[in-house]
C-alpha cells in the first residue's frame, strides 16, 4: 500500500509540475507576441524596467 501512496504523490508533484511549466510557458509566449508588434516605444520602456532592476 506504501508504493502506491508513494506513486500517488509523484504524480501529484507531476501534474502540479506540468501546470505550473505551462502557465509561464504561456506568459513567456504572451510576453514575445507583444514585443513581435514591432512597437519600439514597448521595447525602450521594457529594456529600461530590465537595467533599472
Amino acid at each position: 500500500m506504501a508504493f502506491f501512496s508513494s506513486a500517488i504523490t509523484t504524480l501529484k508533484t507531476l501534474v502540479v509540475a506540468i501546470g505550473a511549466g505551462l502557465g509561464v510557458w504561456g506568459g513567456v509566449v504572451n510576453l514575445l507576441e507583444g514585443y513581435g508588434n514591432d512597437n519600439p516605444g514597448a521595447k525602450s520602456q521594457g529594456i529600461k524596467q530590465l537595467m533599472a532592476n
